[in-house]
């Protein structure tokens, strides 16, 4: 796992973990950013399904109920079959694109 940082995004690239245990250790380090909008690199994995995103859903609700955004990243996902509860995209541009949103959405209140 590579943890960046940019602004106020951290970025967690996942590199051999299971999707699993990538969670795990994200969890186990989350005091470390839970302050920043979250982008999970997962594009390492050729075929993400469904039952790997939703791995992510307890952390992503937690995130986004204290007002932070958190995008996952896989350019192999099936994006139509993924849950409307959690957000993923398949370039890290658009993960940005989709905070910036988010941001402005807060500061507008909606």
């Amino acid at each position: 796992m590579i943890i960046d940082k940019d602004g106020n995004t951290t970025i967690i690239t996942q590199e051999k973990a299971s999707i699993v245990e990538l969670v795990k250790k994200i969890n186990i380090l989350y005091d470390r950013f839970k302050n920043n909008n979250i982008i999970v690199k997962i594009t390492k994995l050729d075929d993400v399904k469904v039952a790997d995103i939703v791995e992510f859903m307890q952390l992503s609700n937690k995130h986004r109920e204290a007002k932070h955004s958190f995008v996952i990243v896989s350019n192999s996902a099936n994006l139509e079959e993924m849950p409307d509860e959690i957000i993923v995209v398949p370039s890290t541009k658009e993960a940005f694109d989709v905070i910036e949103m988010e941001i402005m959405e807060r500061d507008l209140g909606i």
